[in-house]
This record gives C-alpha cells, structure tokens and sequence, in this order.
C-alpha cells in the first residue's frame, strides 16, 4: 500500500493491496485500503464503490459508509475523520473525484493526462501523483499551485504527505535506479533537500505525525532507514531481517514518533523503538534480545565489514506473525482505547489489531480479528478463533452521524489552538474531555460554506495541465 500506508493498501499514511489491476486483484472483495491521516478511519475500495469504517474500538469495527455509486475503485482517501473523501476508479483512471459522503454529492472532479497511481492529502494540500508528474492542489480551493513534470519513473506512484498543522513536506523518489528521496515543501513550492536514502530505487515511505522525521525502505527490504526533517540526516537503520528482496509493504509511525512498524510480503509484521541507548542504559538491559545484540556487537569486530555493519544494526523491539504471507497488507500503529496497537488489513479482505507492549515489546499478542466482509462466524475464522482464543465480530453500522469537513477542519474562533483542547469527536472516538492532537487543526482560518461544504461549486480541469479549471 502509501507512503505506503495504503493496500493504496495511503493502505499517506498512502501503498494499494490487491489492487484491480494487479496479481492479488483477482477474485478479491475490494481493491485497495487505506488507513486515514491519524488512523482513526480504514477506507476500503470495492467492486461496487467504497466503504469507511471507524477505528475507535478494539472489539468493534464500524461501517460509517457504504457507497455502490463508483465500480472497481482503486484509490479511495479520507481527510482525517472529515466528510470528505477521494475517490478513483479503473473505469476513469484518468479523474479523480472528491464527494461529501454524509450528503452522497460530488464536490469536484479533476482529469490528468495519464493514469492516476496516488492521491495524498492533508489540511492544506492535496497531492496527485502521475508516473511521471505530480500536481499539487490547495486543498481549501482546489486551486493547482504547481505541476512537477518529468519526474523519475515511478510507476507504483510512492510519495508521502507531511500531516502537520503547519507543514505540508512532500517526498518522492528522484531517481528510477538508486533510492534517492526529493523532500518538497509544498506549502511554499520549493524543494527542501535531496536524500542519499538507498542503493537501490525506494519501496515505501512515510513521515512521522510532527514531520520532522521520515521512513524509508528500498526494493530490497533489508534495512529501513529514518531521517531527521527538514535537513535530511540519517538518524537510525533497522534490520528487518538477513533475507534479500523483501517487498516492504508499509511503513508507518506511532502517534507520538516513538515507534514505527514495518510490514512486508512475509508474514512477519516488525515494530522498531526509535531510541538511542547510551552506556549506561546498554549495561543495564536484562531482555535475551539485548543480550544476544550485544554478543553480535561484540563478535562483529571479526567478521568483514560489510557482515559487522549489518550485524551491529538494531533489530526489532517487537514482532507480529501473520496467518499466511505473500499477499498484500498494510499497517499502522494507533492509540485505541488509551492503548497502542498495531493494526494490519490484509488483502483477503481481515483486519487484525494487537497488542503494542510499549515497556518491554516482544511478540504482540492478538486483541482482535475482524472481518471486512461477510461473516466473522465462517468455518475458517472458526478454525482461526479456536487456536488464537480470539473471537471475530460482526460489522456494525453506528447511529452517530459523521462530523462535517468544515467542522473538522477549521479553527476554532477564539485564540490560537493548543495541544490539550477537548471536546472533539471523531465518529464518536475522542470524548468529552480527552486531549485532542495539534495536527488535528489547519493552520489559519478555512473559508467554507457551512450548508454547502467545501467548496460550495463543481470544477472539472480539461486535463490540459495549464492548472485552468472550470465550471461544471
């Protein structure tokens, strides 16, 4: 899946699994997954149109929308926990539309002169990315501000979009052939830097919540990498394991940038503690793991310098093992219930949560399973349930009505916005009282019309790329 955090599958953040189009398309319920901004929303897109599910309960999964206007959707993106939503089909690969689903309108559509790969979004921008061109869009307009043509090849359409407040950093590979990473700041249309990342062409990439670091991984899939943003330092390498040609499948951060996991084609979904250890705190840890790491360190000082590099490098604090492997997945770290847990969509249409034990990591246990679609009571969820001790749950449809784009967006009218303001409610997640994330909140005020949302008139570009737009 987005920045891999996409099975599309943005599963920014975006990453597609099993999409329409590709090897593990065939005979799947949906096409792609995506995982919201903040992961308190999973969008799936089907051979009908598109469903929205709520994240905000372990033993519950919400659908909060079904939509069968679109066929075979293949990008489908939500804005945080917003009312609107992009969508884009194989039927017109070429246009990207955006509708209010709580009120089933269309608010724009835009065309492209070649095939649409990836669509990321945030308060401020919305970015589409062709293979070879990216178009950037205010997002409170819909307004092109810039075009970036004749970009390297990017045929999987990997980019990441900075989720901020006050920040919109954009990273895309610059080159076909070595893993280099263009970091672009796409509020103030220039580019930030240039980043050495891998040998070989990039896989995955994804920013963290604050923005000031970013994940990478290659084609290679043995070692992840995270740089300081915005000056592009190299501040930590993980080792996800001595096996060659991984196909990273997502990278994505904790709310807080303390951990990030990393999922591939193999069944084993690896979480990573972004912490340096001084001597002292080396001396001290007690775990087998640290242990056997210290072994290695100590050991790598007789073997070849390319072995002790790769042995001296920090390994996972804590691991998943999936069901089966080889099939396309996305996951994300979020706090549900005051807890974090880690959350994987997998192609054959499941979504597993687990527990993140954030102290001493480990082995994640296994919270809950549910299904996309059907029925959580089938034969082989049964035979699952039997050996894990877990049990599926069916999809239920909540009352609570989803919150406006306006009303999630804009700021509020009284003094500036702070990190500990209450009171929000995303599809009935946060409560009265519980703190609320900065990046919830756009910077500056939002023009909108309240009754007609955002914006209140239809656009349609003529696929030109001049950034002309008319009325429809």
């Amino acid at each position: 899946m987005e920045d891999r955090r996409s099975l599309g599958i943005g599963m920014e953040t975006g990453e597609c699994a099993g999409g329409p189009d590709g090897p593990d398309g065939a005979g799947l319920p949906f096409g792609c997954a995506s995982f919201n901004q903040d992961s308190t929303s999973l969008a799936l897109g089907t051979k009908t149109g598109y469903k929205l599910f709520s994240l905000t309960m372990v033993e519950k999964l919400d659908c909060i929308h079904d939509s069968a206007e679109t066929p075979d959707v293949y990008i489908v993106e939500r804005l945080f926990s917003s009312s609107l939503v992009v969508v884009v089909s194989t039927n017109m690969p070429h246009c990207m539309n955006i509708y209010h689903f709580k009120k089933g309108t269309e608010i724009c559509n835009y065309s492209y002169p070649n095939k649409i790969l990836a669509v990321k979004l945030n308060r401020q921008r919305l970015v589409v990315c062709l293979e070879e061109s990216i178009y950037i869009h205010n997002i409170k307009d819909m307004k092109l501000l810039k075009t970036l043509l004749n970009t390297p090849s990017n045929p999987s359409g990997l980019c990441a979009l900075s989720i901020n407040h006050s920040s919109s950093y954009l990273a895309y590979p610059g080159s076909a052939t070595i893993g280099e990473i263009i970091v672009y700041d796409a509020n103030h249309l220039n580019t930030v830097t240039m980043i050495p990342a891998h040998d070989s062409p990039l896989a995955a990439l994804n920013f963290n919540a604050s923005a000031t670091k970013l994940a990478s991984a290659s084609e290679r899939g043995t070692v992840i990498r995270v740089f300081s943003i915005p000056e592009g330092q190299r501040l930590f390498e993980f080792r996800r394991g001595m096996k060659r040609y991984v196909n990273i499948r997502s990278l994505s951060f904790s709310p807080d940038g303390q951990f990030l996991c990393a999922s591939s084609n193999t069944e084993t979904v690896h979480i990573f503690k972004l912490e340096q250890l001084g001597p002292s705190e080396e001396d001290e840890a007690a775990t087998w793991t640290a242990y056997v790491g210290k072994m290695f360190s100590a050991a790598s000082s007789y073997f070849p310098a390319q072995v002790s590099g790769m042995m001296s490098q920090d390994r996972a604090f804590a691991t998943v093992h999936l069901l089966t492997s080889c099939q396309k997945n996305v996951c994300t770290l979020a706090i549900i219930q005051k807890l974090l847990r880690l959350l994987v969509a997998t192609a054959d249409g499941q979504l597993f949560i687990f527990n993140v034990d954030p102290l001493d990591g480990g082995e994640c246990m296994l919270a809950h399973k549910h299904r996309l679609f059907g029925d959580d009571n089938d034969d082989d969820d049964d035979d699952h349930n039997e050996g894990t001790g877990i049990e599926g749950s069916e999809v239920t449809v909540p009352t609570q009505a989803c919150p406006s784009y306006a009303a999630t967006a804009a700021l509020p009218a009284s003094g500036p916005v702070t990190a500990t303001l209450t009171g929000y409610s995303e599809d009935g997640g946060a409560k009265k009282g519980e703190v609320i994330p900065e990046h919830e909140f756009a910077a500056g005020p939002v023009c909108l019309d309240d009754e007609n949302e955002f914006p209140p008139i239809n656009w349609c570009r003529d696929g030109t790329g001049d950034g002309q737009a008319r009325r429809s």
